[in-house]
């Protein structure tokens, strides 16, 4: 079976404007985007560019200034993902990705929370988790956990492994509630990537590819993505594979690496 390709139009295409991405994915082959913010777009636009390059948009980030693994957050952490989960309805999203810690610029960690124990961190995400699934059934919006790289990308984030995040959403138990496992950071993290894929596919809705060292397209580093995206059909993933990389050169070649897969 054919997984269906999006491509990250944040980091991708950046030599054209935002809006004509749509279609220079679309003319790839690509069956879908996604992207990063939402609220810095005009979402009419966007919409009106998705339907004219007749490309679905899978998803973007639901969380931004506030902290799953605080407490704290809990009010604002859960208003704003109802504001997210109303963009997403808008221009016809199928998902949003949320992180247990809130990302500035570049993707820096904001706040590391070392004043807070591990039980405190754990607690606080498991119980906004419950409230997320909730907003995730009766949106129709899915929602796809993702753990992060702590070597390179984001330093000081809690989410750094599979296991923890797959176990938080599989103890909650909502078919909207799953993980991003993105294949970049978790080799940077963790490696044995087909045995966590195989471990843990029921958990998984949205995969991210890029290649390792420097996060480019595959083919480009160390990770066999042949036997990467085999794995995935054999152990039955049947969700979008989402392409969130920065070219080596240019998009165009990046593309054509990527259809070669």
């Amino acid at each position: 079976m054919k997984l269906m390709r999006s491509a990250c139009i944040e980091p991708m295409y950046s030599e054209i404007p935002f809006l004509d991405r749509f279609q220079a994915a679309k003319d790839d082959g690509f069956e879908f985007v996604e992207f990063w913010s939402w609220t810095d777009k005009d979402l009419d636009a966007v919409k009106a560019a998705a339907e004219k390059a007749q490309i679905g948009i899978s998803g973007f980030n639901g969380d931004a200034d506030f902290s799953l693994i605080d407490p704290t957050h809990k009010e604002k952490y859960l208003e704003f993902l109802k504001q997210s989960v109303a963009a997403a309805k808008k221009i016809g999203a199928l998902s949003v990705t949320i992180h247990s810690n809130a990302l500035g610029d570049g993707g820096v960690v904001v706040n590391h929370y070392d004043e807070l124990s591990d039980t405190v961190k754990i607690c606080s995400m498991y119980d906004m988790l419950l409230e997320c699934a909730k907003i995730a059934e009766e949106s129709g919006v899915a929602m796809n956990l993702e753990p992060l790289n702590i070597t390179t990308d984001h330093v000081g984030n809690f989410l750094a492994h599979t296991q923890m995040a797959a176990e938080m959403t599989r103890l909650i138990g909502s078919p909207k509630l799953k993980v991003l496992y993105d294949v970049y950071h978790m080799q940077l993290n963790e490696g044995s990537i087909c045995d966590t894929i195989v471990k843990n596919v029921d958990q998984l809705g949205h995969i991210h590819v890029a290649d390792a060292p420097g996060r480019h397209e595959p083919g480009t580093g160390e990770i066999n993505y042949h036997k990467v995206f085999e794995c995935l059909e054999n152990a039955g993933y049947t969700g979008r594979v989402g392409f969130e990389l920065f070219p080596l050169t240019d998009t165009k070649t990046a593309a054509k690496a990527i259809m070669s897969y």
